[in-house]
C-alpha cells in the first residue's frame, strides 16, 4: 500500500467573476486593469484575516485559513467591499465574484493546496449568486452563532466531479448591510472615489512626463546612487516648469530593472512622454546619455551624449531638463527658472555626500538612518550653508522620532526642527526644505506653521507626492477632511503605486469623516503593518457593527505593540489617551474623541 500524502483540516475560500468572458469581450483593458484592482484588494483583506493566497488562476482567487470563522469572515468583508467599489460603475461593468467556502482536508505542496477540499470550494462558488457565498455544511455546523449571519439552507446538491451529494447553505448579508450602512456610504470625495483614479490614469490636460532612473553602466554597482542622484536632478529640474506634469520620483523609481515596453510604461503611469538614459562615472569625468520617447507611439523624440568632466555634472543637467522642455516646444521664464535653482555649485564632493545620505535615508532601517545622518554632517563639514543637507539632516531626525528605536524621541524631533529651520534660512526655494520644516512643526502640533511650510513646498514642487501627501495628512488633522481626500487624491495620481503613507492618511480622513467602509478599503491596502493601520481599522470595524473583524484588527494591533503594550498595561485612561494622541498626530478634540469612540466599541483602552 502506497503511502498517503500528508494532510491537514483548512479552511478553503475560492473566489470568481461572475460573467468575465462578457467583461473581457466588451472591454478587455479596462476588465483587467479593475480585476487587478480587485484582486489586490482581496489579496489584503485575506492577509487581514490571518490567511494566505495560495494562487490566483486568472480571475481566480485560491485562499486557505486556519480558522473556518476567518474564513467566512473575509468573504463577507470582500463582498462588501466589491460592492462599494462597483457603487460609481453601470451594471454591466460591474466586476462581482462569487465565492465559495469549505472546511477540509487538503494537501500542501509547493506552495499551493490540492485535495476535495479545495474541489469542493470550487463547487459551492458556482452555486453562489454574483456578489454572493455559498458555504458547505460543515462551514455552518463550525460557524455556529458565532458570527451575526443568516443562512438559506439550499439542500444536497450533486455538483460536478464530487462524488457525494454537497450540503450547501447561501450566507444572508444583504440586510444587515442595508441596516448597518452608513449614512455616507459612497462619497465622491472619500477613499473609494480616490482609489477610481487608479482605474483609468487619463492623460492631464498639460504635456505630461516620467524620468525613469537612469542606469548606473559605470561597472561598480556602488555608483548607482550617483546615476539616481542625476536622475533626480533631472526630475527636480523639470518640475520648476508649470506648464508640465512631472511624475514623482516614487513612481518613476518603481520600474527599475523591470522590463516594460516604454508604452506600457505610459499607459500605466498615465504620461505621454517618458525620460530615459546612462551614466557612466569614471574617476573624474562622467558620461551620460539621455534621451525623450512619445510613450503612446515609442517613437524616440531627442537624444543625446554628454561626456564631461565631473565638476560640470549641474550644467549637464540642466542642459538635459531645457532640451526637453525645448523639443516639447513650452514657453518658460527661464529667468524664473534660474532664480529657483538649488544646485550646490560650490562642492562637489559635499554632492556626492548628500547623494550618499539620500541612498542610505531611503533603505529606512535603523543603522541606515544613523549613516545617513553621518553623511550629512560630513556634507555640512564641507559646505556648512548647503540647504539641502540640512533639509536631509532634518528629515532623518524626524524618521528617528518616528522609530521604534530612538533613544531620545524628544531630542530627535527638536533636532529635526532645528535644521529644518536653518534649511529654509538658507534656502528659501527649496521645496525639500519647506517640506522638512513643515513635518517638524506638524510633529510639535504647530498646524498653522506646518500647513503654511507645506503649502510652500506644494507650491515649489506639485510634481512630489510627498508634499501632496503630507499637506493630506495636516488637512486630516485639522478637521478639514474632504479637502484631506481631494489632496490625497492629487497625491496618488502622480504615484499611482499607492504608497502606505498615503494610504493611511486615506483611511484616517475617511475615518474621522465617518465614512468607515472607505477606510476599511483604504487600510486593508497596506502592504505594511503597523499599529496605527490596525487600530484605525479595528475602530471603522466597530463603527460598522463589525464585531469579529473590530476583535481580530484590535488583537493585531497589540500583537504589534510587542513590549510597548506591556508598559501601558494597567495604565489609567488619561495616559491612554496620551499614547493614542500622539500616536494620531494632534487631532482636533472632536476628531479625537470620534476616534476614541471607536477605539472602545472595538474593545481598546482608550
Amino acid at each position: 500500500m502506497e503511502d498517503r500524502l500528508p494532510r491537514k483540516l483548512a479552511a478553503i475560500l475560492y473566489a470568481d467573476v461572475a460573467g468575465y468572458s462578457r467583461l473581457t469581450g466588451e472591454d478587455e483593458d479596462a476588465t483587467h486593469r479593475r480585476l487587478s484592482e480587485y484582486l489586490d484588494l482581496i489579496s489584503a483583506t485575506v492577509g487581514g484575516h490571518r490567511g494566505r493566497v495560495m494562487h490566483f488562476a486568472g480571475d481566480a482567487v485560491l485562499a486557505m485559513f486556519g480558522a473556518v470563522v476567518d474564513a467566512l469572515s473575509c468573504a463577507v468583508a470582500v463582498q462588501r467591499d466589491v460592492e462599494t467599489c462597483n457603487e460609481d460603475l453601470p451594471g454591466e461593468r460591474k466586476v462581482q465574484f462569487r465565492i465559495g467556502v469549505n472546511l477540509g482536508d487538503v494537501i500542501e505542496d509547493r506552495g499551493d493546496i490540492y485535495g476535495d477540499g479545495v474541489n469542493v470550494a470550487a463547487r459551492l462558488e458556482s452555486l453562489a449568486d454574483p456578489g454572493g457565498i455559498c458555504i458547505a455544511d460543515a462551514v455552518r455546523s463550525a460557524i455556529g452563532k458565532k458570527l451575526d449571519l443568516d443562512y438559506e439552507d439550499l439542500g444536497e446538491q450533486e455538483v460536478k466531479n464530487i462524488a457525494e451529494p454537497v450540503r450547501a447553505y447561501r450566507v444572508l448579508f444583504e440586510s444587515m448591510d442595508r441596516d448597518r450602512r452608513e449614512p455616507q456610504s459612497a462619497p465622491a470625495s472619500g477613499t473609494l472615489a480616490a482609489l477610481k483614479v487608479l482605474d483609468r490614469l487619463r492623460l492631464p490636460a498639460k504635456p505630461s512626463i516620467a524620468v525613469l532612473p537612469f542606469t548606473n553602466v559605470s561597472g561598480d554597482p556602488e555608483e548607482e546612487y550617483f546615476s539616481d542622484g542625476v536622475t533626480d536632478g533631472i526630475i527636480n529640474g523639470l518640475t520648476r516648469f508649470r506648464d508640465l506634469f512631472v511624475m514623482g520620483r516614487s513612481s518613476s523609481f518603481f520600474f527599475r530593472d523591470k522590463a516594460v515596453e516604454v508604452t506600457e510604461l505610459g499607459r500605466k503611469l498615465g504620461v505621454q512622454y517618458v525620460v530615459q538614459g546612462t551614466v557612466r562615472k569614471r574617476e573624474d569625468r562622467v558620461r551620460i546619455t539621455a534621451e525623450l520617447v512619445d510613450a503612446a507611439t515609442g517613437q524616440n523624440l531627442w537624444a543625446e551624449r554628454y561626456d564631461r568632466e565631473l565638476k560640470d555634472i549641474f550644467a549637464v543637467e540642466d542642459e538635459v531638463t531645457t532640451t526637453i522642455v525645448a523639443t516639447l516646444a513650452l514657453r518658460v521664464e527661464d529667468a524664473a527658472y534660474k532664480r529657483s535653482e538649488s544646485h550646490p555649485r560650490a562642492n562637489l564632493v559635499a554632492y556626492d555626500w548628500l547623494l550618499r545620505g539620500n541612498r542610505c535615508l531611503e533603505r529606512g532601517g535603523k543603522e541606515d538612518l544613523l549613516e545617513a545622518q553621518r553623511m550629512y554632517e560630513r556634507a555640512l563639514e564641507l559646505d556648512p550653508d548647503y540647504a539641502a543637507a540640512y533639509a536631509g539632516l532634518a528629515k532623518a531626525y524626524e524618521y528617528e522620532h518616528w522609530s521604534h528605536f530612538a533613544e531620545d524621541h524628544l531630542e530627535a524631533m527638536n533636532r529635526g526642527l532645528e535644521y529644518a529651520r536653518k534649511a529654509v534660512a538658507l534656502d528659501d526655494a527649496d521645496s525639500r526644505a519647506h517640506y522638512a520644516l513643515g513635518n517638524a512643526y506638524f510633529y510639535e502640533g504647530q498646524h498653522e506653521l506646518a500647513e503654511f511650510h507645506i503649502e510652500q513646498a506644494v507650491a515649489l514642487n506639485p510634481s512630489e507626492y510627498h508634499n501632496l501627501c503630507t499637506k493630506g495628512w495636516v488637512l486630516a488633522c485639522t478637521g478639514r477632511h474632504d479637502e484631506s481626500t481631494s489632496c490625497l487624491t492629487d497625491s496618488l495620481r502622480r504615484n499611482p503605486f499607492a504608497p502606505n503613507s498615503c494610504l493611511l492618511a486615506l483611511g484616517i480622513a475617511d475615518y474621522l469623516a465617518r465614512r468607515y467602509q472607505g477606510a476599511i478599503v483604504a487600510l486593508t491596502r497596506l502592504s505594511s503593518d503597523f499599529p496605527r493601520k490596525f487600530s484605525c481599522l479595528a475602530a471603522s470595524y466597530a463603527q460598522l457593527g463589525r464585531n469579529d473583524e473590530a476583535r481580530a484588527a484590535a488583537a493585531e494591533f497589540q500583537d504589534l505593540m510587542g513590549p510597548a503594550l506591556t508598559t501601558l498595561q494597567g495604565s489609567d485612561s488619561e495616559r491612554w489617551q496620551d499614547h493614542w494622541f500622539k500616536l494620531f498626530q494632534f487631532m482636533s478634540p472632536e476628531d479625537f474623541e470620534h476616534l476614541l469612540e471607536g477605539l472602545r466599541k472595538a474593545g481598546l483602552p482608550a
